[in-house]
């Protein structure tokens, strides 16, 4: 109630990155004040429940819904996110040196389609910053992903350098990586997900890694590949085999679409990716086609359109073993963590389900 009778008028009625600067800034300022992030987790923290508990990736995940990347480029709320409900958080992207990105304005509400459209353009304070934030954690209840990229003025073929240098600088405070090549307004960089450019580029990833985890003398930390929902079946069954061959640990499923199909208010017509209800249908229908093609031995994280715990549970049942939310935060707030939660519960009793990994897939039994 407090977020949609007061708080969200307020950031309504605010450009909107300045009320995602707000958002971002009060989540991290509120970290140094003793006890806040108590506070906040008393609100809206969800309670521990076994059939919601997940093991993947030799990680442990309280719950299945995540925080998807780009609302906190920094990694500056890693804390805050960890307090409000959320089963896992991704801060980036992140890439080496700092950018400023895209001009402004770059972010645009769509009310009446529940969507946004940005051309951010990975704007973010660089690794070496990064770190130095999440150096600062001080709660370590969820796994914390490091959504890596490229620089704009890299070229793609030294591409697989910004990325190694993501790694190197972040190993030690990610507890797993995801490859960013599915974000649309960072120019040429879809081109990294097909072919030998996506073969030559996920082999030095996963050579960055192996290195890292020599150093400390442990095992590899997982990293994934978040993949673009606007491929063709063909491009999309090709990118998913290249990535299969690489031994990387999964897939996001999906980034932001290009498309416009179907929405009604103005900005639509703005460039960027879109994100929120719209991308729905079709970021499950790339989950079941992933699952499908890798006979579910590859775990998928999906992404796209999460409003409801049924849209969750739909992903869920389609092949994805994790979810991510990140526009439904922006129109419902942080209670809709337990909103997901409950009723994911009450969607696994509906069926007859134990846990969650039970429901992972089921459409294709």
């Amino acid at each position: 109630m407090l977020y949609s009778s007061i708080l969200k008028p307020i950031f309504f009625r605010m450009d909107p990155e300045k009320a995602h600067h707000l958002v971002i800034d009060g989540l991290a300022a509120g970290g140094t004040v003793p006890g806040l992030n108590g506070l906040m987790h008393a609100m809206y923290g969800v309670a521990e429940s076994p059939e919601l508990a997940t093991e993947l990736f030799g990680l442990r995940f309280p719950h299945p819904v995540g925080l998807a990347a780009g609302l906190d480029k920094n990694g500056k709320a890693a804390d805050g996110f960890s307090s409000v409900g959320f089963g896992f958080a991704e801060v980036g992207t992140v890439t080496p040196k700092g950018q400023a990105g895209n001009e402004q304005p770059r972010l645009f509400r769509l009310p009446p389609d529940e969507a946004l459209i940005n051309r951010m353009g990975f704007n973010n304070e660089g690794t070496a910053a990064m770190a130095e934030k999440l150096s600062r954690r001080k709660i370590n209840r969820i796994p914390i992903a490091v959504n890596i990229g490229k620089n704009k003025t890299t070229p793609n073929e030294l591409a697989h350098e910004d990325y190694q240098t993501c790694i190197r600088d972040l190993y030690t405070y990610g507890d797993f990586f995801v490859v960013n090549i599915s974000s649309p307004n960072t120019p040429d960089l879809r081109d990294l997900q097909h072919g030998e450019e996506l073969r030559n580029l996920l082999s030095a990833v996963k050579k960055e890694i192996n290195t890292q985890a020599a150093k400390v003398g442990a095992k590899a930390k997982p990293v994934l590949v978040k993949i673009a929902p606007d491929m063709t079946n063909e491009q999309l069954e090709l990118t998913v085999a290249s990535i299969m061959e690489s031994g990387v640990s999964g897939i996001i499923a999906t980034n932001t679409t290009l498309s416009r199909t179907g929405l009604q208010h103005s900005n639509a017509g703005e460039a960027g990716g879109l994100s929120g209800k719209p991308l729905r249908e079709r970021s499950t229908e790339v989950i079941r086609a992933v699952y499908r093609q890798t006979g579910g031995q590859l775990p998928i994280i999906g992404s796209g359109g999460i409003f409801t715990a049924q849209d969750a549970y739909d992903k869920i049942r389609a092949g994805a073993s994790l979810v991510e939310i990140y526009t439904a935060l922006i129109y419902k707030g942080p209670g809709l963590l337990r909103e997901l939660t409950n009723g994911l519960k009450e969607c696994l009793r509906k069926d007859g389900y134990r846990n969650i990994a039970e429901a992972v897939g089921a459409d294709h039994v």
